[in-house]
């Protein structure tokens, strides 16, 4: 069995590969296939998310009753990667490549850094304090994340 930290740094790694697949169609001016990919780096993005946001992180809240911690500290940078991704995504539309290269370098930055809070930080607190419901929560987390 994958521990909690091994699991979402899982699938962060599935959602990077995503936004590789949006810069190299860019870069090749296939913007149509760069379109598809966006949608499916969005879609992943929101996936990720939400399985933290409903699930991991409410748990973690529970068991440990820190509400303003590194919880809070996360949903906020979810909310400014969701705006990133709208303007992202208005760029791509606009087929304009220097904007979105401008929103997805600031998001790439955002998520390296956010990812490594997680990995190396929350993450392994979950396992810590979430031994006993991990596996049944990682069950559900799949089901949200659908990968």
């Amino acid at each position: 069995m994958h521990t909690i930290q091994q699991f979402m740094a899982g699938d962060h790694r599935r959602c990077d590969d995503i936004f590789v697949a949006v810069e190299q169609a860019i870069h090749a001016k296939a913007w149509e296939r760069a379109g598809a990919a966006l949608a499916s780096f969005q879609h992943a993005m929101l996936q990720h998310f939400e399985a933290e946001e409903t699930l991991l992180f409410p748990a973690f809240e529970e068991q440990t009753g820190m509400t303003q911690g590194p919880t809070a500290v996360m949903r906020g940078e979810h909310e400014q990667m969701r705006e990133l991704l709208v303007a992202a995504g208005d760029a791509l539309a606009a087929r304009d490549a220097d904007a979105y290269s401008g929103e997805a370098e600031t998001l790439l930055i955002m998520m390296q850094q956010h990812n490594m809070k997680e990995e190396n930080m929350l993450y392994p607190m979950c396992d810590q304090h979430l031994v006993g419901q991990a596996h049944a929560l990682m069950a559900r987390m799949q089901d949200k994340i659908g990968a």
